[in-house]
């Protein structure tokens, strides 16, 4: 890629308003548990990882939809306020938008509760209207909460045109299209992993049995993530372990948000996917260090900085 320009990522997913509940332990099943705090942040996988992509510098487009609801336009100006073009989300009448209750215990473990509300309504209306920016971009980056068969269409547009797609298989549905995964990358996490499978995956020697049978599914190349163990990258050839960095975690809300935006800016670039990998664990790092989920996104600078440290 031209030096001097910048990677351009088009984003299809989900915008949420996430409110943010923090307690010394998350609840279990018929518990009730006294919190400390409540607080409104802009969420959503899809637009997480815009705003993380818009950071590390590049231009991105996000495609998806908000409902009519009192989140909405505030929604909508926070991506605009990071540099993100909007012009592809849609707002859908008498709908609410995306919301997420997302539970974080100190330990920085995390529980979340989603509605849906307008992700639900991103279809091929949609994607016909941003069909161009589709084709034109590096990258299509997508996750799993818009409908399923819209990610599956993405793909397709994407395919045609010779666009790579980065899917983040999360959450990771129980039963889904083999369609599906007939993708460039897939970075699911450990547990995602095993969804995919449909068997536990609890060892980082389980990951990397499962790899010939995650990539007969149809991804071309592969990436686990397995927070302090690191990451298991499958290259279309060869596995390999991508280290861990070593950080204080205390959310991991938004970290794999924060890796699949790494990975699709640096390969957008033309950077190897080894380069990619380390580049997103930084970043994932980083996001895990930090409260919330686009409040903790990291910038260019400060995941350079931490590769160069470590």
């Amino acid at each position: 890629m031209n030096e001097k320009r910048r990677a351009k990522i088009a984003v299809l997913g989900s915008i949420n308003m996430d409110l943010m509940i923090r307690s010394a332990k998350l609840p279990l099943p018929g518990e009730t548990v006294i919190a400390d705090t409540k607080v409104e942040n802009p969420g959503g996988k899809g637009a997480n990882q815009a705003v993380a992509a818009a950071r590390m510098g590049a231009d991105v487009t996000m495609i998806g939809c908000v409902g009519d609801d009192s989140f909405a336009e505030e929604l909508v100006q926070n991506l605009k306020a990071e540099g993100i073009d909007t012009r592809h989300i849609t707002r859908k009448p008498n709908t609410t938008s995306g919301v997420a209750v997302v539970m974080v215990e100190t330990s920085g473990e995390n529980a979340i509760l989603v509605v849906p509300g307008a992700n639900a309504l991103v279809g091929l209306a949609e994607l016909e209207q941003a069909r161009q920016v589709i084709c034109d971009s590096d990258v299509l980056l997508m996750q799993l909460e818009v409908p399923v068969e819209t990610v599956i269409a993405a793909a397709a547009i994407a395919r045609e045109a010779g666009v790579p797609v980065i899917l983040d298989p999360a959450p990771a549905p129980a039963g889904f299209s083999p369609e599906l995964l007939n993708v460039d990358l897939i970075c699911p996490n450990q547990t995602e992993a095993a969804a995919l499978l449909g068997k536990p995956l609890s060892s980082l020697e389980d990951v990397i049995a499962s790899i010939p049978t995650l990539a007969e599914q149809g991804p071309r190349r592969i990436l686990v993530t397995m927070a302090d163990q690191g990451a298991v990258l499958f290259d279309g050839e060869s596995v390999q372990i991508i280290p861990p960095f070593t950080i204080q975690a205390i959310d991991s809300t938004a970290a794999g948000d924060a890796f699949a935006a790494g990975l699709a800016v640096k390969l957008a670039e033309q950077a190897t996917l080894w380069e990619a990998a380390r580049f997103a664990s930084a970043a994932g790092a980083i996001a895990a260090s930090g409260a919330g989920a686009q409040t903790a996104m990291p910038n260019r600078e400060q995941i350079e900085t931490l590769i160069t440290k470590q």
